[in-house]
């Protein structure tokens, strides 16, 4: 049977898992990344979903799946915005740890140790991410049709990852993994970033149709994330069913 699960992967990943919460650590990158993600993230629900609202759970009624969810980074701050969210990895240790976290936090996030294909749910989600997940996965393709039966009719999903450019190659890799330590050595394989133009394909071809695809560029002027039009090294696309 056909499967998204990269067991190297996962064993790569669980070995750091005490590492989510470190803001120094392991995941430093991905902490300082959060913040423009969550941004474009939360403009872009608002603007589906047309809340007008700007109270501090303004996310109050819908219900959000994190799928490769980690140790919770990003399912945290959206729930404390009101949203119910569902976080599902691969990992058990990734689960652990996030539920760890969330009880800490006093937050009720539903943590389930699964892959979307497996995932055995009644409901569907408003909101779907796969953020920094399908460059980690077995078949992509399998991946993005699993999402497709958990996602409401209306709903938006989002896609996020590595685009397989020189570009990429050289600050994701070379860069970000050899030069500025930022990320172990061997986090990421280039060969399994994917071309914006490739993920879009994919999209299409599991029925979901694309709303918008915008760039992250990191400043190491003034050492953060901003928005970009640059889709040559981490690009998301924001999609919906056809």
């Amino acid at each position: 049977m056909s499967s998204t699960i990269n067991k190297e992967e996962i064993q790569k990943f669980s070995k750091l898992a005490d590492e989510w919460w470190d803001v120094n650590g392991k995941f430093k990158p991905l902490h300082m990344f959060n913040p423009i993600r969550i941004e474009y993230i939360t403009e872009s629900i608002k603007n589906h979903f047309e809340i007008k609202k700007n109270t501090s759970n303004f996310l109050e009624g819908l219900s959000i799946l994190d799928i490769g969810c980690g140790g919770g980074l990003i399912s945290e701050p959206l729930a404390r915005l009101g949203a119910n969210v569902t976080g599902i990895d691969a990992s058990k240790k990734n689960v652990k740890v996030a539920k760890f976290h969330s009880q800490k936090m006093g937050l009720e996030i539903n943590y389930v140790n699964s892959s979307p294909e497996n995932f055995k749910i009644d409901e569907k989600f408003d909101i779907i991410l796969n953020l920094e997940i399908v460059e980690h996965v077995n078949d992509v393709n399998l991946y993005i049709k699993s999402c497709r039966p958990l996602l409401k009719k209306n709903g938006i999903m989002f896609t996020a990852t590595l685009n397989r450019s020189f570009t990429s190659y050289i600050t994701a890799i070379i860069g970000a993994e050899y030069i500025l330590r930022w990320l172990p050595i061997g986090t990421h394989d280039w060969n399994k970033f994917l071309k914006p133009e490739e993920l879009e394909k994919i999209l299409m071809q599991e029925k979901f149709s694309t709303i918008d695809i915008s760039g992250f560029k990191f400043n190491l002027l003034f050492n953060k994330w901003r928005k970009s039009k640059d889709l040559s090294v981490n690009y998301i696309i924001k999609s919906t069913k056809v």
